[in-house]
């Protein structure tokens, strides 16, 4: 015997064209007879009008109504809690797992396990808990399941809300699941070429009622990427077959038509310009519809800083051609943004920067970054370095994937082996290719004094630095898996005595976690480093390379590898090959608490990658406190091989060493 249930059976959540399942459908329940129905002298219960009572006051989910509206109520699952003795849980013919998601979706079980829990919420949480743990066994595919929800000996839905009782002493749920359920029909059509279906979406497979939403969501986010904004459910049949434990899903698509972007609105914007807004939103009128540029829009102007608030609203309604507007309301961010940061190790000595941001600077979304920073306080390495820089960037120059800039620094540094002053002005443009594959390119004037043990040289040169830079790290500050690979090409065209050349510089890492929750990751690192073209004599100080410290190879002092190839061997310089290596072991104690251990090795050469330099490295241990802002970072090292550093170092920061 089948019949069909009144529309109003699938609740309100899936009335929504997207994703979920539309109102105009059928659900069925063949094989099942109750002497309670409403022709047996009993009904729906006025206390929970989607249940059907038995004789003995249980409430059982065989009816067709509870099913069909349990389907679309999916399962919502609360936190886990401890239930405290005045709730109990009775499930006969339940696995331990589904014993564990009905006690954690509970909502009885939550309020008994509160320190003080009052009458009026043990029994709004008792009746609310029919529909929850009925989603909870029909996502589990059990479709002829038994509820009852007893409260001091009464069954929940029984009591009139009138009648709540002042003072509960037990509640009891009983829950039986029945048999299993498995589709005998899992058809959804039209589905658009490419459509992506769940996999157990099939005959035979349990059938969760999950998956019927997910194949629903599925066909409609299939239309919609082949540019079908308006698609839709437009009907649905589902029939439960009793006798034969089998569910047979049938899902009707309304593609509708093929749709092209319109106009886009703007509401919230107060200090940036309304033309800026919609320069920088990129948005693609006139083009054929396809979710992702949506996401691309909201990516443009999340990355800006500029709203702390970014929505995109399509039109209820098709324009004319089939166009569809759209509506964007932002909220702007505070104008000023400040940070700092701290570093100190036992040779680098102790490393102070911070920064001050200005948002939406002249109307149209500039951002001016004014960066400080004091190195060598109370180090071994030469002095206090100073170093004072601006960047001002305006976003969707030329296109609103580019920006434009202007950068300008100012440096001073008291190195072991020289002194030296400089100042760099450029500007260029930064491009963002995807959300992982940045480039930059610049054009800069560069100026520097320095002062060795040769006397007094300027150097000069115009540098045309261009960087790339990919990166697909899960968390930046905290990798535990992905990729981040940077190259820096700088040709330089030397004026005066400078000479002319190039520089290349690469940073490759790479990240695996393993183990629960990847409580354990290594890391790994891979540098280079060459400067080409030039002699060593007429290369600007800042280009060549050194190694040891922090960056490089912790346990050896900083910048203790150079090369001395300069006035017969008597003046030490930086070398123009360098290769670095290191690895890390990270294991998690605790959820704030790790333990890494590691090893560093870098190499210094002036003129080739594979003779005629030195190799230095080091090993230690370290101590990462995790916080929101990333981990707190203590390493101690000592060096390992090579001839510039004796004894312990010790380096204390934020965020991973790589």
């Amino acid at each position: 015997m089948a019949g069909d249930l009144p529309r109003r059976a699938y609740g309100p959540d899936l009335r929504r064209a997207d994703p979920r399942l539309s109102a105009r459908g059928q659900f069925s329940a063949e094989g099942r007879k109750n002497p309670c129905d409403r022709g047996a002298g009993s009904g729906h219960s006025a206390a929970n009008p989607a249940s059907w009572k038995h004789c003995d006051g249980s409430v059982s989910v065989r009816r067709p109504q509870f099913v069909f509206s349990a389907i679309l109520a999916a399962s919502v699952l609360a936190g886990p809690a401890h239930a405290a003795d005045l709730v109990s849980f009775i499930t006969p013919g339940a696995d331990e797992a589904l014993r564990t998601t009905l006690q954690n979706a509970s909502l009885s079980r939550e309020a008994g396990a509160a320190k003080s829990p009052n009458a009026q919420d043990l029994f709004a949480s008792a009746r609310a808990d029919y529909a929850r743990l009925l989603g909870v066994l029909y996502d589990h595919g059990y479709y002829s399941g038994t509820i009852s929800i007893r409260i001091d000996g009464h069954e929940a839905a029984a009591i009139a809300p009138m009648d709540a009782p002042a003072r509960i002493g037990q509640i009891e749920l009983t829950i039986e699941p029945g048999p299993r359920f498995v589709f005998a029909e899992a058809a959804i059509a039209p589905v658009a070429p490419g459509t992506q279906l769940p996999k157990d979406y099939r005959i035979g497979a349990t059938a969760r009622s999950g998956l019927i939403v997910e194949a629903a969501t599925a066909g409609v986010a299939g239309w919609r990427e082949a540019g079908h904004a308006k698609a839709a459910v437009a009907g649905q049949k589902i029939i439960a077959d009793h006798r034969a434990n089998t569910l047979a899903a049938d899902v009707t698509l309304a593609p509708g038509p093929v749709v092209h972007f319109g106009d886009l609105h703007t509401s919230g914007n107060k200090r940036l310009r309304s033309k800026r807004l919609v320069e920088i939103a990129g948005f693609p009128t006139g083009e054929r519809y396809a979710p992702e540029k949506m996401d691309k829009v909201r990516t443009r102007l999340r990355r800006t800083g500029i709203f702390s608030s970014v929505t995109l609203t399509e039109a209820d309604k098709l324009g004319p051609d089939n166009s569809l507007d759209v509506e964007l309301a932002v909220v702007e961010e505070k104008l000023r943004r400040m940070g700092f940061g701290a570093e100190i190790a036992s040779s680098d000595g102790l490393t102070l920067n911070g920064y001050w941001l200005h948002r939406n600077l002249f109307g149209g979304g500039e951002k001016l970054r004014i960066d400080a920073e004091i190195a060598g306080v109370g180090g071994a390495t030469g002095g206090t370095d100073y170093t004072l820089g601006a960047r001002l960037d305006r976003p969707a120059t030329f296109t609103p994937d580019t920006s434009a800039f202007v950068v300008s620094e100012i440096t001073k540094t008291y190195e072991e082996d020289y002194d030296e002053r400089a100042f760099t002005l450029g500007f260029g443009l930064s491009h963002i290719f995807n959300d992982r594959l940045t480039g930059e390119s610049a054009v800069e004037y560069q100026w520097s004094e320095v002062n060795d043990d040769s006397g007094r040289t300027i150097f000069r040169q115009v540098a045309f630095p261009n960087t790339l830079t990919w990166d697909n790290r899960d968390v930046a500050a905290n990798a535990t898996r992905g990729y981040y690979g940077m190259v820096a090409l700088t040709p330089f065209v030397g004026l005066g005595d400078t000479g002319s050349g190039a520089q290349l510089k690469g940073d490759f890492r790479a990240y695996k976690g393993f183990g629960t929750d990847n409580r354990f990751v290594l890391a790994g690192r891979a540098q280079i480093g060459g400067v080409f073209g030039p002699s060593l004599a007429a290369t600007p100080r800042d280009y060549l390379f050194y190694s040891g410290g922090g960056g490089t190879v912790r346990g050896q002092p900083y910048e203790s590898l150079g090369v001395d190839e300069l006035e017969g061997g008597t003046l030490r310089t930086g070398g123009t090959r360098f290769l670095g290596v290191s690895g890390e072991l990270r294991a998690g104690i605790t959820d704030t608490i790790g333990l890494v251990a590691f090893y560093d090795a870098g190499f210094i050469s002036a003129d080739d990658y594979f003779s005629g330099g030195e190799w230095q490295s080091g090993a230690g241990l370290g101590l990462r406190y995790n916080t929101p802002i990333g981990p707190i970072r203590l390493d101690i090292a000592a060096p390992v091989s090579g001839s510039t550093g004796d004894g312990a170092q010790i380096y204390l920061g934020i965020g991973q060493a790589f």
